[in-house]
């Protein structure tokens, strides 16, 4: 998936993170390291250092995951992509 990404819009400099178990991991800091990307962690229990992106989840939530049901993954990518795209 990684390399998907690096190549349709490079390889990028930074990366902002929380400390969600999804960006602690060693893979992850592991292949940042051979990348030569910096994760940038925010400081716990401070949305405000990335309020964009907290942001953006809370009206995911609200708006699309809170209203719909999911019965497979191809709903669930159907879905979203409509919220994504109104």
């Amino acid at each position: 998936m990684m390399q998907h990404v690096q190549a349709l819009r490079g390889t990028p400099q930074r990366i902002q993170v929380d400390n969600g178990s999804e960006f602690i991991s060693l893979a992850l800091d592991q292949w940042a390291y051979e990348q030569g990307v910096a994760l940038d962690f925010s400081r716990p229990g401070k949305p405000t250092d990335n309020a964009f992106i907290e942001s953006f989840n809370g009206s995911l939530r609200d708006e699309c995951l809170n209203v719909h049901w999911f019965l497979l993954l191809d709903d669930a990518r159907e879905k979203i992509e409509r919220w994504r795209q109104d």
